[in-house]
């Protein structure tokens, strides 16, 4: 052994630089995902106005909406099968609103049945207005039949993404 020369002991930990090199990136990754998710929300924030016709609960059926500054009119077309009297019921909405992004409306009462929702309305995978599937209504459709011998409600109680209708077929409708 030669005095006065020091032997170099192995490195234990890793230099700063090589710690701090994926800890920024994992930083910079934060920021990017949570901007992209802001951004989400502002979103929902922006839609001012949800009129527009959507499909309802089957292929056949459409929900309109016009809204007006909050207040919700419109109808619901549903068709029958064959073995009923009328091709197509259409529900009048009584009752609409639209506070921010939550969205409810009732409609009238055709053969002792109506129509409840309660929901959120947001961005769907359309670009613009006019694409098919540019806004939902997501939440919670109750169908309520009332017995004519007793007057009780019988609920049946849909979770929906009502997705809204392209401008091609808004024009075949």
């Amino acid at each position: 052994m030669v005095l006065g020369v020091r032997e170099r002991a192995p490195r234990v930990f890793p230099r700063r630089c090589e710690i701090a090199r994926p800890i920024g990136w994992l930083v910079i990754l934060a920021a990017v995902f949570a901007g992209s998710v802001l951004r989400a929300q502002d979103q929902t924030e922006l839609i001012d106005d949800i009129t527009a016709k959507y499909h309802f609960l089957s292929a056949d059926d459409t929900l309109a909406i016009l809204d007006e500054e909050g207040r919700l009119k419109g109808y619901i077309d549903v068709f029958q099968s064959q073995e009923e009297s009328d091709a197509i019921l259409s529900y009048t909405i009584l009752e609409g609103t639209r506070k921010k992004t939550h969205v409810e409306f009732r409609t009238n009462k055709i053969h002792g049945k109506f129509y409840r929702f309660s929901g959120n309305v947001e961005r769907g995978g359309g670009h613009e207005d006019g694409d098919p599937d540019y806004l939902r209504l997501v939440g919670d459709v109750e169908v309520v039949t009332i017995k004519g011998d007793t007057g009780q409600e019988a609920v049946q109680r849909l979770r929906v993404v009502l997705k809204s209708f392209g401008k091609s077929e808004r024009d075949e409708n």
